[in-house]
């Protein structure tokens, strides 16, 4: 299966080690215990990167990133409390709570799930219970209270706890004033998932895009729960109009960017789209196209971190 060809095979008995050495979230009866998101796909990853520390890089404006929890989390801090965007994952609760800390003192508030995807919510439980509301897209607290099946990770997520689900529900835009800075959360429609939102911090000039943004490798597409390649161009090609060059960008996996590299990950998604749907409309089977490499121009940069250039063509042709 193409799905599980994400890691580098000189990698994968470790994440397999790793995955097997820390709590995995409960699939539902009857799941696989291997050759699947939390086993050799990016789960066992992001599993394996818990084991080290929390990197803290300052941005604006009391903005800081926390990198080393699932996908990136943002922290805005001030007297009143932390307006983070993203929760992480469990394993690395403890070194989340320390580099937290060494923030500032003050408690959690608020905590905007950017989509459902586990690597941005499982935190929300341990989040919760310190005091923080989660705040998210309609379509995503619908997936996280409910058992979803994603046939790209061959893996079945239970619906999270009730405490762990938001009770801030935003369907198109919603606006908060804290720490002296004013936020807004908004949703452009399905991007590469159904409830995806960007949160934009207007006086720092900031903006945490989740999942729509991956800065220099290949983006996993949900395509089984509202993405497709064409609603990703969509949401890059809003967030490119929005934005100017002298906006911080903090894409849901890879370094802090800017708007250029958000314009490069576009310009990908474009080019690979267009010649996967070339060769799809001229009756291409995904074999076909996959031995064709479409993506051989962009592999050497793109290809390298959790979604390989097999997968992310089965991404885009599955989507189209």
């Amino acid at each position: 299966m193409h799905c599980f060809t994400w890691i580098r095979a000189a990698a994968a008995s470790v994440m397999l080690a790793s995955a097997g050495a820390i709590s995995i979230p409960p699939a539902t009866a009857g799941e696989p215990t291997k050759g699947d998101y939390f086993h050799t796909g990016a789960g066992a990853w992001y599993l394996e990167r818990a084991k080290g520390d929390i990197v803290t890089i300052p941005l604006r404006g009391n903005i800081n990133v926390l990198m080393g929890s699932g996908a990136n989390i943002v922290v805005l801090s001030g007297s009143e409390g932390k307006f983070l965007v993203d929760a992480g994952i469990k394993p690395s609760q403890d070194k989340l709570q320390g580099a937290l800390g060494k923030i500032g003192p003050s408690p959690l508030k608020y905590v905007v799930n950017t989509h459902w995807h586990w690597d941005h919510t499982e935190g929300n439980e341990w989040m919760r219970a310190a005091g923080a509301t989660i705040v998210a897209q309609r379509h995503t607290l619908n997936h996280l209270s409910e058992t979803t099946h994603v046939d790209d990770w061959n893996w079945t997520f239970a619906p999270v706890p009730a405490g762990a689900r938001p009770t801030i529900i935003v369907d198109d835009e919603m606006e908060f004033t804290f720490a002296g800075e004013s936020i807004k959360v908004e949703h452009f429609g399905p991007g590469h998932t159904d409830g995806d939102v960007w949160v934009y911090f207007q006086k720092a000039d900031v903006v945490a895009l989740g999942d729509t943004f991956w800065n220099g490798s290949f983006p996993f597409i949900d395509n089984e729960d509202g993405g497709s390649v064409n609603s990703a161009i969509d949401w890059a090609n809003k967030a490119i109009k929005r934005t100017t060059d002298k906006t911080i960008l903090v894409p849901g996996h890879g370094p802090v960017g800017n708007r250029a590299q958000l314009i490069e990950f576009r310009d990908m998604l474009v080019t690979v789209r267009d010649k996967v749907g070339a060769l799809k409309s001229q009756g291409k089977s995904l074999e076909d196209i996959i031995a064709v490499k479409p993506t051989a121009a962009f592999d050497d940069r793109w290809g390298r971190f959790v979604i390989d250039s097999k997968f992310f063509t089965k991404l885009v042709y599955d989507g189209l």
